[in-house]
């Protein structure tokens, strides 16, 4: 069996080897310190005998490096092995940084569990599952302790303890997701402690977490140190299943670059609002007061716009009721609702900014445009047995002109109306 060494030497980037079998791009060497993917960290990339390693993955307990051609070496040669030194470099920053991602939310979160995690060439990602989903403000928090705890450089240690000792480790990290790649030979365990003494230090056969920031077991590789991780930052969160929080955050070069689009956004929204970057809170917040009041103005405005031209609209009599009948544009069905029924009231304006006079009976408003609608309002007291029924006009209509809609004696409406506004208007006006 060929283990890889990386995760206990994650600092080797070169290295010689013997050459156990190779069959067609497949290499097997006698040790390796390439990573194959596990547990979320992706493979190594780099060259064996010169020859460019696509995937390094473990199979029957060997570490198979995937060339992307067949190399020219055979069983017992001896070969020079590169391991791409930045994407290691970024690999093992990262996976750490999920290990101090994780230490912070044990600070910030009740009834905390390790759902697994992902390293991806821009961002990585922890799921956790907690006892209630996740917010801006822990967002927040999360990413500042996480940058605490790599200026605090702190230590970065790993031991490999018997299986049921580890398991023992109060708050350890440890389930079906963690445990891969963390067990050797499957009777022991490979445990990476951030913070505190290195868990070898501990009493002998025991394993103490003691003050340290998060304990995990864990076949990743890592740094030693987490002032080596550099900037974290938190992009996003989203719950891909029940009970689990997904968190997302870059390291390092991406995450400078991050902070910095960031800090741009936030100048230049403070430049619009006359404003400094702490103060931009109450900036916006009053620039919504003021989105709301102005809103809550043109509503007004346009139900009292709408008011006036449906006190406007011509009068006929049908079936002994009075009706005000027109088309009108640039409105909603829904819009119209209220100023009807003010008209119905009698507290409509005509052109001539007057009392309209006599208020109708029954309004109906025919809307243009792409889909043409009716809506019809009658008035309580013309409304009941004998009187118009305004449910009973739109069925009429949308059996005329096709559509569809409905509603109560007092309001409905209709829509999908196959027919120019005009011709509804006239037939309404004329049953």
């Amino acid at each position: 069996m060929t283990a890889s060494r990386a995760p206990a030497e994650p600092e080797v980037r070169e290295f010689e080897a013997t050459v156990e079998s190779v069959d067609g791009c497949e290499v097997v060497l006698d040790e390796t310190f390439f990573y194959a993917e596990s547990g979320g960290q992706p493979a190594d990339r780099g060259t064996v005998d010169g020859v460019l390693v696509d995937d390094v993955i473990e199979r029957d307990g060997r570490v198979v490096h995937v060339l992307d051609a067949e190399p020219s070496v055979s069983d017992g040669e001896t070969v020079s092995a590169v391991v791409d030194d930045a994407f290691r470099t970024y690999c093992t920053r990262a996976h750490t940084a999920s290990h101090v991602l994780y230490g912070a939310a044990r600070r910030t979160c009740e009834d905390l569990g390790y759902a697994g995690f992902d390293i991806s060439p821009e961002k990585v990602r922890v799921d956790l599952t907690t006892a209630a989903p996740l917010d801006d403000g822990d967002l927040v928090e999360l990413e500042r302790l996480a940058n605490r705890a790599v200026w605090d450089s702190l230590p970065v240690s790993w031991e490999t303890f018997p299986a049921d000792e580890a398991r023992a480790v109060d708050g350890v990290a440890f389930n079906t997701k963690t445990e891969e790649g963390a067990m050797s030979g499957g009777e022991a365990v490979r445990v990476v402690t951030v913070g505190g003494g290195p868990a070898g230090d501990a009493e002998e056969g025991t394993v103490d977490s003691g003050p340290a920031w998060d304990v995990a077991a864990c076949g990743g590789t890592h740094v030693r140190n987490t002032s080596e991780i550099g900037p974290i930052s938190v992009l996003d969160r989203s719950n891909p299943g029940e009970g689990v929080t997904r968190v997302e955050f870059a390291v390092g070069p991406t995450a400078i670059d991050r902070g910095a689009a960031v800090h741009a956004a936030a100048l230049d929204a403070a430049t619009s609002l006359d404003a400094r970057i702490g103060d931009l809170p109450d900036a916006v917040g009053r620039l919504r007061d003021e989105v709301d009041r102005l809103e809550g103005e043109l509503r007004d405005a346009r139900a009292d716009l709408l008011t006036a031209r449906l006190a406007e609209f011509p009068t006929a009599e049908v079936d002994g009721a009075t009706w005000a009948v027109g088309a009108v544009g640039g409105a909603e069905p829904n819009d119209l609702r209220e100023p009807a029924e003010t008209v119905l009231a009698g507290d409509g304006e005509g052109s001539d900014g007057d009392a309209s006079g006599d208020a109708p009976d029954a309004v109906a408003a025919v809307g243009g445009g792409d889909a043409p609608f009716v809506v019809v309002a009658v008035a309580g007291g013309a409304a009941g047995e004998g009187g118009p029924d305004a449910g009973a006009v739109v069925d009429a209509v949308t059996d005329e002109f096709g559509g569809g809609g409905g509603g109560g004696p007092t309001f409905a409406q209709g829509g999908g109306l196959d027919a120019d506004p005009d011709a509804v208007v006239a037939w309404l006006r004329n049953r």
